[in-house]
């Protein structure tokens, strides 16, 4: 009978297999780029030798680091909020207690993200992404956070997806001690060798461990127990020290369940039906290997230039000789004889056009990091921009080279965050809202029952790629504004009201900033009033001072007034 152990044990190996072809490229990645970032093997954990031996030129490491903070600024940054929550309904979203309760719940959320580690770990995230074009992340509970995030290193897991090419299993390997096994999992759970080396005070040694999260085989939707939800992790022991064994041979650690897939696992750039994604590191590595070598090379004719190799008459040998400034070397020259000279003197044109070289391909190495991009205006160099719209523009411009790899990240990494942050934060307000108690997320207004949530970023990037849309609204404005001076009729043909709206709406603002529908509404309905009984009140005055004006005249002498008033009285006769 196939047993569970051996169906995880087929699932690592072919996991593994898949990912074998993708492990030397990432070799030459990490020695060139990020040496300490991965993980080719579960004994790599804290080892502390040098890595940065083929790196010369760091340029590629600088604008590794230059990505992950422009992309951290940018898309997650904790100093502003970065998305908000909608429901997708704009009429919905305009009513003042859902739109009070998307506020907080969104303000609530934030805060539950700088109090947890996110922060700490999307700049890893971000950077790995950059240089081997894929990256994953854990969402794991946390009792005093609610939530806390873990990243896993390059090499330390693999992956498969699932039929619309989104990541729903992934083994990962690496190693935990005695000590912190027995802590996370409990004596009782662990085998009877780490039990036995706990209990002698080996708990310093290290032991292999493998994680397997997938989608459930014995799903129930209709069963409570962790066991039965949507998606499986199981924890077991693989090994000691390095030496190997099949899971079969281990015990399960743990055995529980998710009800959302806990790992993001963002990719740069995948092609077709790939699971590992693609990435600038790839695209830098040519120049970047072939910007290391013409270090080396520029730094031997310099080598050469400053301490060549000498030629020297025969009678110099097994004499007293010197290569130090200011020290002297006795010979004696005969006819035809040289004296004590450099063999080799190296071109010092060459030494310049290698220097030269270096230079162009650290360009294209900044290049390809978008370091351009994020550092936009520290590199203009002789040549800035006239105004703060020509700035807004060019950054625009080059903005628009990230608009796929933005739209990946928002599917693979934002959402998913900030769905599986929210269906902790209802866990953990559900007890108390059967208390009675308003929770770490508010009730949820009656008006909400069965809403699906929306994301909607705010960040500067994602602004930034929406900068084009209110280019038009406002190219719009000034040309409607322009007509109106010559005939003002054609402000009929304009909805101001919404096109304020959608202006906040795509710059981010704060739902409070703009009143909704229904208090503009009010206002205008209150403003009506007082202009109609401002008018009333005028009618009234112009009524007395005529009252008055006809109280007063003449109708005696033969004026137009008094006979108006014969007439009248003629008529009624």
């Amino acid at each position: 009978m196939d047993t569970k152990t051996a169906q995880l044990n087929r699932l690592v190996g072919a996991l593994n297999q898949e990912r074998s072809s993708y492990i030397p490229h990432w070799r030459d990645l990490n020695e060139h780029i990020m040496p300490r970032s991965a993980r080719f093997c579960a004994t790599n954990t804290a080892r502390g030798e040098k890595r940065n031996q083929k790196i010369i030129n760091n340029t590629a490491t600088i604008s590794a680091r230059t990505l992950a903070s422009g992309m951290m600024a940018g898309v997650t940054s904790p100093a502003r909020p970065w998305f908000k929550l909608s429901t997708g309904n704009p009429d919905l979203d305009e009513m003042d207690d859902v739109k009070d309760w998307l506020h907080t719940v969104g303000e609530r959320m934030r805060e539950v993200f700088t109090r947890s580690n996110l922060y700490n770990t999307l700049p890893i995230v971000y950077a790995e992404l950059g240089v081997y074009g894929t990256a994953a992340m854990a969402a794991l509970d946390d009792d005093e956070t609610i939530v806390r995030f873990q990243n896993f290193p390059i090499g330390s897991y693999a992956i498969a997806n699932d039929e619309r090419g989104r990541v729903d299993t992934i083994s990962r390997e690496w190693q935990m001690t005695v000590r912190q096994l027995v802590q996370k999992f409990g004596r009782e759970k662990c085998s009877l060798q780490v039990q036995s080396m706990f209990d002698s005070g080996s708990t310093e040694n290290w032991i292999d461990v493998t994680h397997i999260v997938r989608r459930n085989p014995d799903y129930d939707a209709k069963k409570l127990l962790s066991k039965y939800k949507k998606f499986e992790s199981i924890y077991l022991e693989t090994g000691r020290e390095g030496k190997s064994a099949s899971i079969e041979d281990g015990k399960f650690l743990s055995e529980s369940g998710f009800n959302d897939f806990p790992v993001m696992c963002p990719r740069w750039s995948v092609t077709g039906e790939d699971t590992y994604g693609n990435c600038p590191g790839m695209d830098a590595l040519g120049d970047i290997k072939g910007m290391q070598l013409k270090e080396k090379r520029k730094a031997m004719m310099i080598d050469k230039g400053a301490s060549p190799p000498m030629s020297a008459p025969h009678s110099l040998k097994n004499q007293y000789s010197s290569l130090l400034p200011g020290d002297v070397t006795y010979l004696d020259v005969n006819q035809g004889q040289q004296g004590f000279q450099p063999v080799y003197e190296p071109n010092p044109v060459w030494v310049n056009a290698v220097a030269s070289d270096i230079k162009e391909d650290e360009r294209r190495i900044k290049r390809a990091f978008f370091e351009d991009l994020f550092l936009m205006l520290s590199n203009m160099d002789g040549v800035q921009p006239r105004n703060i719209p020509e700035i807004a523009e060019r950054k625009e411009e080059k903005l628009l080279q990230l608009g796929p790899v933005m739209d990946r990240l928002n599917d693979e990494l934002l959402d998913p965050l900030i769905d599986i942050t929210f269906s902790k934060m209802i866990e953990r307000s559900r007890p108390d809202w059967d208390a009675g108690q308003p929770g770490l997320i508010p009730v949820p207004p009656e008006s909400m029952k069965d809403v699906v949530l929306k994301v909607e970023y705010t960040s500067v990037m994602a602004q930034a790629l929406r900068m084009v849309g209110l280019g038009s609204i406002e190219r719009f404005a000034g040309f409607v504004g322009n007509m109106a001076a010559v005939d003002p009729s054609v402000l009929d043909k304009w909805n101001r009201d919404e096109t304020i709206d959608e202006y906040g709406a795509m710059i981010g603002l704060a739902p409070k900033i703009i009143n909704s529908d229904e208090d503009v509404a009010k206002v205008r309905e209150q403003r009506a009033q007082q202009q109609r009984a401002a008018q009333s009140m005028q009618m009234a005055e112009q009524g007395s001072k005529t009252a008055q004006n006809l109280s007063s005249a003449d109708v005696s002498g033969d004026n137009a007034l008094a006979k108006i008033i014969q007439n009248m009285q003629g008529a009624t006769a």
